[in-house]
């Protein structure tokens, strides 16, 4: 045998042992666990290392795989819109949630509200007539649910019902969330007519807390204590036994949100005592979490990722303590400025604004057509306005920003979070650090929903089946998660999927 025959069969075996590793389509991991941290910073990670365990963060960290520069590529950054895009693979511009609450046509909408469904465990309606029918694109476990002709079961659970029901989808198994009233989980008949006999019994449980039963009982918000984060992963250790995930033939997916975080952000902040014990405490029930995971499905059974759904500002009376420039954006003074300017021009006295959400102002074009008015010179009126606002660095015509004079990030992240009947009509970008904590925030605490790092830049970890320990600081985004996991799976992108697989992930 020569020399040239023998080289080349070595290389055709390594070039078949190289193809056929890449393309074993039977290996998948038994369980697809994705956890959204609701408003935690990529900069948590090292503030509180050395004090979280072994078992929690630490060990996705230290044995998992970290994307250190992963950045929200939208605006505005807020809870709805972050879980749908990580699990959709893109942002509202596709997916059409543009808020927790927002305009659809004209109609003021809450993200996840759907009253052709009924509540299914609770007699407050309000709280349970909810589904993921306003979202337009598909995500991670529908497509896993196509793949395998819906044998996979997909399970959505968390305090918030848009972060339960969000990131599991269209064709769900089921997605539970906290009724506030009472303290139990509940569903709604999008999912099924009754409870399953284990959250039931979870339910029972629960009713036993003598903790979280006062607290109802006070009427006080269950997300403002670290106990939120603790029954929420008794729900999902309780899904995860009661539904026998990753026992069966097909890969199945859980979906796993923490709102205390951000509702204890609101109140208090990124800095004290309150948010050290909110993240200490989290880090417990992740290993708990995990440890459940290690007996169901093995410690090498499951692919997991940890993310946030968006960061926070830091307080901004704290960052001018501190001679650091910040401050509060006077958006309600600024509404009401825009309706006189535009009153002073033209003479109307119906307000033209329909309402103002996370930095964008609708306009009420019925209101502004049975005025006579012209849509375009009340927008104009608006904007010139807005311009000369204290704080206000840019001023976004959405239908125009492509041709505007903005700098390219802005532009960019304007264009893909902006959806023609849903997003509004005005963009507002405040000076960094300056923003409007409105209704969801103390004057203590802070908030989020705009284009800076502090809002933007969030972790991404990867742990378990075929993860090897690394990180990198190359940019990544929010919607390059979705498609990483299902290459990983091997089954097909969601339909409106604009992420790259991350390829030191997938390699």
């Amino acid at each position: 045998m020569t020399k040239k025959v023998l080289l080349l069969m070595l290389l055709t075996m390594s070039w078949t042992a190289q193809a056929l590793a890449h393309t074993n389509v039977n290996e998948k991991p038994k369980l697809v666990v994705g956890i959204v941290v609701d408003q935690m910073r990529w900069d948590y990670l090292s503030r509180y290392y050395n004090r979280f365990t072994e078992d929690g963060f630490r060990r996705m960290m230290d044995q998992g795989y970290s994307c250190d520069n992963c950045l929200i590529n939208y605006v505005p950054t807020v809870t709805s819109i972050g879980h749908t895009s990580v699990y959709t693979g893109t942002t509202p511009a596709f997916h059409g949630i543009c808020g927790n609450n927002f305009y659809i046509d004209g109609h003021k909408t809450y993200c996840t509200t759907d009253t052709t469904v009924d509540v299914v465990g609770t007699d407050n309606r309000r709280k349970g007539q909810m589904s993921p029918r306003n979202m337009l694109a598909t995500t991670i476990g529908d497509q896993l649910r196509l793949h395998t002709d819906f044998r996979s079961k997909v399970i959505g659970v968390s305090y918030k019902d848009r972060a339960a029901i969000l990131p599991a989808g269209h064709a769900a198994t089921a997605a539970y969330w906290l009724d506030t009233k009472n303290g139990q989980f509940i569903t709604s008949t999008y999912y099924m007519a009754e409870l399953p006999e284990w959250a039931k019994q979870q339910n029972k449980l629960l009713s036993q807390n003598r903790e979280l039963t006062k607290i109802v009982k006070d009427k006080g918000d269950i997300g403002l204590y670290p106990l939120c984060g603790t029954i929420t992963t008794d729900m999902a250790i309780a899904a995860l036994k009661g539904e026998q995930l990753g026992r069966g033939e097909e890969t199945d997916m859980l979906c796993v949100s923490y709102s205390q975080t951000d509702v204890i952000g609101h109140k208090w902040s990124t800095r004290g005592d309150r948010t050290d014990e909110a993240y200490l405490q989290l880090d417990k029930d992740l290993a708990r979490l995990m440890k459940a995971l290690d007996e169901q499905v093995g410690p090498d059974g499951y692919l997991l990722f940890l993310t946030a759904d968006h960061g926070a500002a830091h307080n901004f009376q704290f960052m001018q303590e501190h001679k650091l420039p910040a401050g509060k954006w006077p958006d309600p003074d600024m509404r009401k400025g825009v309706e006189q300017a535009v009153s002073a021009k033209f003479g109307n006295r119906k307000a033209v604004v329909a309402g103002e959400l996370d930095y964008r102002y609708f306009l009420d074009r019925k209101a502004i057509s049975e005025q006579g008015l012209d849509y375009e010179q009340v927008k104009a009126v608006a904007i010139d306005y807005l311009r000369q606002a204290p704080n206000v660095c840019f001023v976004v015509d959405y239908e125009r920003a492509a041709q505007q004079p903005l700098p390219p990030i802005i532009r960019d992240r304007a264009l893909l979070g902006y959806h023609y009947r849903r997003s509004g009509d005005i963009l507002v970008v405040c000076n960094p650090g300056y923003y409007n904590f409105g209704e969801w925030s103390s004057p203590v605490g802070t908030t989020h929903g705009e284009w800076n790092p502090y809002d933007a830049h969030i972790p991404l970890l990867f742990y378990g089946w075929k993860v090897a320990h690394g990180s990198t600081s190359r940019e990544v985004h929010i919607t390059d998660i979705a498609p990483t996991v299902c290459q990983m799976l091997h089954i097909q992108q969601p339909n409106a999927c604009i992420g790259e697989a991350i390829s030191e992930i997938v390699k």
